[in-house]
């Protein structure tokens, strides 16, 4: 017969790794400090974990030739950003997890989707565990109308909410959160380690038993990564963030893990008194408000997956009156900034050393694609000089070490977007033009170098 002890173990907060004594450093994932103690239940003898599996019964192994071959069922929300970053649409039976900023509007944007399921008479389950039902209606008020087919659930204990879920069978079902849900035959507190694990398994057996696509909610740590163990993010179909500046009205949702489509979409939303609305045209979105006749202004296009965005990117640069000047990067990465000032200062001979650097991403949007080195280099350069680069001139390329300035993808897309924007000039690598033949209204410029392009200002 089966005997069950309670023990004390230690987790890793980060990756889950276990271990029956305290370690300073994880020898999984190398973060120090992460280990944290926890009861748990050990169970010795002949006991075999059945409820654990997603599969009933005798099963056998078959052969990929015996495997139906259709496609993802997929359900559209009718929210064109919202579906774009899944993939283009909720997958039967998936498990996804949204994570994000408390504020940034994680659960206004699952409400508006259970919205327009309801509205198309999908059946949708919002369980919640942090919000009454109140709560959740006044902030349902504000969004619109709702369906019936839409119901409310507050409840923290997964065997009631799993014995729910199978008898009422709904085809869309949301927990918010994972770190307020706790099951039963785990011996730990609500958001521990291994309640946030198990719940997570719960949950998926639920999804790939029944059929069911369940959204999940997971609160993110100060370094901006789901809490919890890092398993939970491998355990799900797919891992979405909603970023951006609660305070600012912009939100980004960024797909970082998708078995059932691309990892580099991203959907942009502007937040509203009525919630979430989607921003069909990011570019004309990011470039609202350039101002006009300054120096270090410039105009960058930057691809998000499949789709073009023009950035405006801004930079100050003034002598310092420190010994060691003052640099700063908002919404790019700051040791790519300082390479740059770097190439600037060894290849063309601008006197960097004792000045103050500042760059920023104007409109919030974080930017680390290589394509943009080019106009960080040229917004630096015209606050330097103080040259006002032309309002009309949009520039893209990837820049070397040597000050060389290389090809980059998608350039015939970037291109296309530059003109739709109704911009007249365009400064990129001259490497592209070898790929595609130019067309349009739009004086393309090749450039093999930094100094090339400074020479165009």
């Amino acid at each position: 017969m089966a005997k069950s002890k309670s023990v004390s173990v230690f987790f890793c907060k980060e990756c889950g790794f276990e271990s029956s004594k305290w370690m300073g450093q994880c020898p999984s994932c190398k973060a120090w400090n992460s280990f944290t103690e926890e009861a748990v239940v050990k169970t010795t003898g002949n006991a075999v974990g059945k409820e654990h599996g997603i599969s009933s019964g005798n099963v056998m192994p078959v052969s990929l030739a015996q495997i139906e071959n259709s496609a993802e069922e997929r359900k559209s929300t009718e929210i064109t950003e919202f579906d774009r970053v899944l993939g283009g649409g909720i997958v039967s039976g998936s498990l996804t997890l949204i994570g994000g900023d408390p504020g940034i509007g994680k659960s206004t944007l699952l409400l508006q989707v259970c919205q327009r399921l309801s509205l198309k008479n999908c059946s949708v389950l919002y369980i919640s565990g942090e919000e009454s039902l109140r709560q959740i209606k006044m902030r349902a008020v504000r969004l619109g109308e709702f369906s019936d087919t839409l119901t409310l659930l507050c409840e923290t204990n997964l065997t009631q909410i799993e014995q729910i879920i199978r008898k009422n069978m709904p085809e869309v079902v949301v927990i918010d959160s994972i770190q307020t849900m706790y099951d039963e035959n785990t011996a730990a507190a609500p958001g521990s380690v291994s309640q946030v694990r198990e719940s997570t398994a719960v949950l998926m057996r639920i999804a790939k038993t029944c059929g069911i696509s369940i959204f999940i909610v997971g609160h993110v740590t100060k370094e901006g990564a789901v809490a919890g163990p890092r398993i939970l993010e491998h355990m799900v179909d797919t891992v979405l963030y909603f970023e951006g500046d609660r305070y600012a009205s912009y939100r980004i949702l960024r797909s970082v893990k998708n078995r059932f489509g691309s990892t580099n979409e991203i959907g942009v939303f502007e937040m509203r008194q009525d919630g979430l609305s989607e921003v069909t045209n990011p570019s004309e979105f990011m470039l609202s408000g350039k101002p006009q006749g300054a120096s270090g202004c410039v105009v960058a296009c930057s691809m998000e997956g499949t789709r073009p965005i023009l950035v405006e990117i801004q930079s100050l640069v003034c002598q310092s009156n420190l010994g060691i000047p003052r640099r700063q990067a908002a919404g790019t990465d700051y040791n790519r900034v300082n390479l740059l000032m770097a190439v600037l200062e060894k290849r063309l001979g601008v006197q960097l050393s004792g000045c103050d650097a500042y760059v920023n991403m104007a409109g919030g949007m974080r930017i680390i694609e290589p394509a943009v080195d080019l106009g960080i280099a040229m917004a630096i350069v015209s606050s330097y000089k103080n040259r006002v680069i032309d309002e009309k001139t949009a520039v893209f390329g990837e820049v070397g070490l040597s000050g060389e300035v290389r090809a980059v993808s998608f350039a015939q897309q970037r291109l296309k977007e530059i003109e739709k924007m109704g911009f007249e000039r365009c400064i990129m690598p001259k490497a592209n033009l070898m790929s595609f033949k130019p067309s349009g209204t739009v004086k393309i410029i090749g450039v093999d170098s930094v100094k090339e392009a400074i020479d165009c200002i």
